[in-house]
């Protein structure tokens, strides 16, 4: 028996997966409920999709159908199959990031839904059905501040006496060329600064690594420029605490976790004009914005705080408390919730 399914049937742990996977923590106390598909980091253990139809015909009789929380297209086609070739008692809830118009077969498939929660305003005018704007939330029990950072960060072994790092797949959309092209200005004033490129890069894309690592090395920072690769779900939260800057520059991005983690762990950002980063910003108070492709301005705005650890720390701090009270994953939980409630009230 389950009242809410929430579904990730992606085996690889992407975005998405962070994001579904902070919340559920929140709403496995919340709710009988369960994961559908894969795992997810401490989450309840995930049942299969034959288990979770049998679950959505017992649900709790005082609610009149179990509802189905999904966040991509093969998601939305077993729920929808669920609920109209099965006749399942269930409603359907999608989560939408994009921020950007959908192709034919997912605004189909949207278009299904029986309510939607876009993650920003701007994302909710690309979809139907919005029943309301839900940022995404970081797990402020899990991303937290370092107890000495600088401890943290010899403790990883990386080098350097502090560390600066973008997060995420390693291609053009993510602007990992733009981190490397302002690296390529910042490190060389800065001699204890070490970059990592955290991430890995698709079959794809080896080519792009492969030309960013060469234009490293003949500049002569291959051991301060460092690819470690993906981190697992577990051991990131270590690694951004240990931090003294995240940067992210991404050409587009539908929302971007990665700042909000940082400030969490009590670390500002520098980032591109993208996704919801601006908001992240609390008006440039514990971010820094700057426009999209402009490296040497993300340089420049590194290290102005790299040499001013007074206004990095507090920047730090105001962050963390940022973090707390407005983009906690219990509060985007609560938003859900809202959603959860008007549906089950409607019948």
């Amino acid at each position: 028996m389950a009242d809410l399914l929430v579904t990730n049937f992606n085996r690889n742990f992407t975005g998405v997966s962070a994001t579904a996977a902070n919340v559920i923590r929140q709403q496995a106390r919340r709710y009988d409920m369960a994961l559908v598909g894969h795992a997810l980091p401490g989450c309840p253990d995930p049942i299969s999709i034959a288990a979770a139809r049998a679950a959505s015909r017992h649900h709790d009789p005082v609610k009149p159908f179990a509802i189905w929380h999904v966040r991509r297209n093969t998601e939305m086609r077993a729920a929808i199959w669920a609920r109209d070739v099965l006749r399942l008692p269930v409603r359907i809830v999608f989560t939408s990031a994009a921020q950007r118009r959908h192709s034919a077969f997912p605004r189909w498939l949207i278009s299904r839904m029986d309510a939607v929660v876009a993650t920003t305003d701007a994302a909710a005018t690309y979809v139907p059905h919005v029943r309301a704007v839900v940022p995404h939330g970081v797990d402020t029990d899990v991303f937290t501040p370092a107890e000495n950072r600088t401890s943290a960060w010899a403790a990883l072994g990386y080098g350097g006496q502090q560390g600066i790092a973008t997060i995420g797949r390693i291609r053009p959309e993510k602007g990992t060329d733009l981190f490397v092209d302002a690296m390529l200005r910042l490190l060389p004033d800065n001699p204890g600064t070490v970059a990592l490129v955290i991430g890995r890069a698709a079959r794809e894309h080896q080519g792009f690594l492969k030309g960013l690592q060469a234009r490293i090395t003949a500049a002569g920072l291959g051991e301060r420029i460092l690819f470690p690769g993906e981190i697992s779900a577990s051991d990131l939260p270590r690694v951004m605490r240990a931090l003294s800057l995240v940067m992210q520059l991404p050409r587009y991005e539908g929302y971007g976790m990665a700042p909000l983690e940082g400030l969490a762990s009590a670390v500002p950002f520098v980032g591109s004009d993208a996704g919801y980063y601006r908001a992240f910003s609390a008006q440039g108070t514990v971010g820094t914005v700057v426009p999209l492709e402009a490296a040497d301005a993300a340089a420049e705005a590194a290290g102005q705080l790299l040499s001013a650890p007074e206004e990095l720390s507090r920047r730090g701090q105001a962050g963390r408390d940022l973090a707390v009270h407005a983009f906690s994953a219990g509060a985007e939980a609560d938003g859900i919730d809202a959603v959860y409630q008007q549906l089950w009230s409607a019948g």
